[in-house]
């Protein structure tokens, strides 16, 4: 079976390595954080978003028993706002859409309204030959609706400045799946 979790890690192993600076937009249990943070290395730096205190609470223990390098920051604010955090190119970006996992509080999700405007800022913040990794939930109906806005909204990008894909599981239409975004390395 498709374990979409590696395929996540692979393809931004392909562009993410020491020294590089990444962000994750959607923080969660950390999780993808310590992904992130173990792969730039103690001179890379990481950028942490997430609405609830929760979530920077599991992230810092989880970075913590994992040994993490101390190369992060966490952020309790939307994604959406991030250039007011980050003032420098990326190299990668992960995105989890959805709800924070084990929480009890599915009715806390990320909305179109803060997860459009959060894309659009990563695509500009990222470096030629950098990459985006977006993951939709559609099992739940914001999930769905972010889904369909982010498809409809990379068919209209320049095919010669990004490339945007999809991988997702055709006959199971409520499993997550994530869009690839990549910035071509000739942009300037």
């Amino acid at each position: 079976m498709v374990d979409l979790t590696g395929l996540h890690k692979h393809f931004i192993l392909e562009h993410l390595g020491e020294g590089d600076v990444a962000v994750d937009f959607t923080m969660g249990n950390g999780n993808d954080t310590l992904f992130l943070s173990k792969t730039v290395g103690k001179s890379g730096r990481v950028y942490a978003f997430d609405i609830q205190e929760d979530a920077l609470v599991s992230t810092r223990a989880h970075l913590t028993a994992n040994q993490a390098p101390e190369n992060y920051t966490l952020i309790c604010a939307s994604h959406h706002r991030v250039k007011e955090f980050v003032n420098e190119p990326i190299k990668a970006g992960m995105f989890n859409l959805g709800y924070l996992p084990r929480s009890g509080r599915k009715g806390v999700t990320t909305m179109r309204e803060t997860t459009m405007p959060a894309v659009e800022a990563a695509i500009e913040l990222l470096q030629p030959d950098g990459v985006l990794i977006i993951a939709i939930y559609p099992g739940h109906e914001e999930g769905a609706l972010e889904g369909d806005m982010l498809r409809e909204y990379f068919s209209g990008l320049s095919r010669f400045r990004i490339c945007a894909s999809e991988f997702k599981i055709l006959n199971s239409p409520t499993s997550p799946y994530f869009f690839l975004v990549e910035k071509s390395p000739k942009i300037k």
